[in-house]
């Protein structure tokens, strides 16, 4: 537990602290409304969101969207998924070098979360543009405060506004021609008797389809810069494929796309020995967490064969990540296919890597790489 005196911000960063905040949402909400800036236009948009719910309301919603991610239906998207992948890999097939994250990174999760919606995947350069624009961070430093968060609110607030109203005539479509995907599953869905309000999926809909991608093309990007700092780890891969689940949870673990979490204290807390008002913004670091030494062994080494490795990347609790199965099966698929398809894939300057805000998220924008074929 520390106090960063600059943000005047209270810290978690030791991984026990950090699991205790997250398994007590009575006691650390992460409804944020009381004590942060709001928006009108992030109004619609936040009556879906279940990241900033508490329980009760948070069960009614987390556990709708639950029943369209159980660990069958995730695995029944393999083979789509695979598809997808080939398809857009075959559409660099005749260039040595070309951005991982334009032609991979990015479309791969935004066609798939798109499809299970029933959105049309056509429309994914759209998707791109909201997410660049809700996580580019641009009207930020490189760490957040509250003059911050409030001037880029207003910055992106037209962006929210069509994301919006593009989802709401998505729902309308839905409701005349109903389909066999989530968002017209959502309208029929009933929890304690009662149906979502429109403004209720409107919400959830947009969390789902820009949340729903930027967590894997941010694991992609980050994957294929790690092992490339680290020689030898892709020629290991390749011998042994089957080490690919737990490389791509030390990718989790080294680099946490959201490193950190805020949570708001609903009553005066003892902390780590300090005494915490009500109302107070925690930050909880997964980063730190991740690499605490009571927990992990040598936590600045990168160790594709770590275990265990309970980092804490998804989160936990109530709120742990319910895209995580689908996020690791999208980068266990594309990362084998790119050692499948290419003999060497290297990054051949650092200097044209292009990196988000990390104060937003932590990833690429832009990933040039070079590749040999058979």
């Amino acid at each position: 537990m520390t106090y960063d005196e600059g943000q005047e911000q209270w810290r978690v960063v030791d991984h026990q602290g950090v699991a205790t905040v997250l398994a007590d949402p009575a006691t650390y909400s992460s409804d944020l409304t009381p004590i942060a800036p709001t928006q009108e236009d992030f109004e619609t948009f936040r009556q879906g969101n279940f990241v900033g719910m508490d329980p009760p309301e948070h069960r009614k919603l987390r556990t709708l969207v639950s029943q369209a991610f159980t660990p069958r239906v995730v695995h029944g998207l393999e083979p789509r998924i695979e598809a997808v992948c080939a398809g857009l890999l075959d559409g660099v097939a005749d260039r040595d070098r070309f951005d991982l994250v334009d032609t991979l990174a990015y479309p791969l999760p935004i066609i798939v979360i798109a499809e299970l919606l029933g959105v049309p995947a056509d429309d994914h350069r759209l998707f791109q543009e909201w997410a660049s624009t809700l996580f580019g961070g641009d009207q930020l430093g490189d760490s957040l405060d509250m003059a911050d968060l409030e001037r880029a609110l207003e910055a992106i607030a037209p962006t929210v506004r069509e994301m919006n109203g593009y989802v709401l005539d998505h729902i309308r479509h839905r409701r005349a021609h109903p389909g066999d995907d989530l968002t017209s599953r959502l309208l029929s869905a009933e929890v304690d008797g009662t149906r979502l309000a429109d403004e209720e999926i409107v919400g959830f809909v947009a969390l789902l389809l820009v949340a729903g991608h930027i967590t894997t093309t941010a694991l992609l990007g980050s994957a294929v810069v790690t092992f490339d700092r680290h020689p030898g780890t892709l020629a290991a891969l390749r011998d042994d494929p089957g080490r690919l689940p737990s490389a791509v949870e030390e990718v989790l673990r080294w680099l946490p796309p959201f490193p950190e979490l805020g949570r708001r204290t609903t009553r005066p807390v003892v902390l780590g020995g300090h005494e915490i008002p009500a109302d107070t913004l925690l930050m909880v670091h997964l980063g730190a967490a991740n690499r605490d030494p009571s927990r992990f062994a040598d936590p600045d080494v990168f160790d594709v064969a770590r275990s265990p490795n309970p980092h804490l990347t998804f989160g936990h609790g109530i709120h742990f990540c319910f895209g995580a199965p689908l996020a690791r099966l999208e980068a266990r698929i594309a990362l084998h296919m790119l050692m499948e398809r290419f003999p060497t894939l290297a990054i051949p300057s650092y200097d044209d890597i292009t990196y988000q805000n990390p104060a937003v998220i932590v990833g690429v924008r832009h990933l040039p790489i070079a590749v040999t074929r058979p």
